[in-house]
């Protein structure tokens, strides 16, 4: 059964009339006579009683009205769906990002890529930065959207990958302004509680070679809790349980809401690349025009290379 026979069943059944169905399927009288005529050819029983003005459904095609017409809307969605999937393949791309940037920058480079090129169907993992080159190298992913930290080349031999700087974003301490007088008294007992990052993912990393090491005098670092995920060690940092070192741009909104306190003026901070990263040499047209509109984004609002502000 095709879909236009069942919308020529549903036309007449609708207007009780072959000369109205013919008008709204765009069919002379004696066209869409002889096609209603094929249908019944076609099943072996009569579909419509003749006799009756206006012309009604026979008892059986009746019965069966309601699901003649959830066979149309599922095969009108179907054809929908196969067009629009072959228009997308040819012009797909598979972004993934650092779970940070996910949060922070993805909204805003998918939103610049698509206000310029609305048929670009764009495909977002989030993952950690192992995840993101892994996506890369075996083809999974055609731009992986990462961090690194200023001054040094990614994990991967600079003949495989292109890469482009972005922006810029900084690694800041951030605490519950609720619960600075707590904080405020661990720090005069010499501990500042924190939360930790494995030291396998990246932020861990920083951590442990950038910021930890900056902390000088009596302060004891006391870890309070560990997660690899920058959106549950702000929240944590909002609840009061230690400062959490997170992305600028992603604090930025609860800091000037007045419920983060941005610690900068007294504990180090890390400034950090935003780069867009892709193989050497494969580009596809797709590619090639989105990896040009990340290439002049300006850095959204929170991302600064100037000093902190001061609370």
């Amino acid at each position: 059964m095709r879909l236009e026979w069942l919308e020529d069943i549903l036309a007449v059944a609708e207007t009780g009339s072959f000369s109205e169905a013919a008008e709204r399927r765009r069919l002379t009288q004696s066209a869409f006579s002889r096609r209603v005529q094929h249908i019944e050819d076609h099943v072996g029983v009569a579909l419509f009683d003749r006799s009756r003005k206006p012309v009604q459904l026979r008892p059986t095609t009746a019965e069966q009205r309601d699901q003649i017409a959830r066979l149309a809307r599922t095969l009108r969605q179907l054809t929908d769906d196969l067009r629009r999937g072959d228009r997308t393949a040819g012009n797909r791309l598979v972004l993934a990002s650092q779970h940070a940037l996910t949060a922070s920058w993805a909204p805003r480079f998918i939103d610049t890529i698509q206000s310029e090129n609305a048929d670009i169907f764009l495909k977002l993992k989030s993952a950690n930065l192992d995840e993101c080159f892994a996506f890369l190298l075996s083809r999974q992913a055609d731009i992986a959207v990462v961090y690194r930290r200023i001054g040094e080349e990614h994990p991967i031999a600079a003949n495989y990958i292109e890469t482009t700087i972005i922006g810029r974003d900084r690694l800041i301490p951030v605490f519950a302004r609720a619960h600075g007088a707590r904080l405020n008294a661990q720090f005069a007992q010499g501990e500042v509680p924190f939360i930790a990052y494995p030291p396998e993912v990246f932020l861990g990393e920083v951590m442990d070679q950038i910021v930890l090491p900056a902390i000088h005098g009596a302060s004891h670092m006391v870890p309070k809790v560990e997660t690899e995920l920058t959106l549950a060690a702000l929240e944590l940092a909002a609840n009061g349980i230690g400062v959490a070192w997170v992305p600028a741009t992603l604090a930025r909104a609860r800091i000037e809401a007045g419920d983060l306190a941005d610690l900068s003026a007294g504990l180090p901070y890390c400034d950090l690349d935003v780069t867009a990263v892709r193989l050497a040499n494969q580009a596809t047209p797709v590619e090639a025009t989105v990896w040009e509109q990340l290439s002049r984004m300006d850095a959204p609002p929170g991302a600064t290379a100037d000093e902190p502000d001061i609370d």
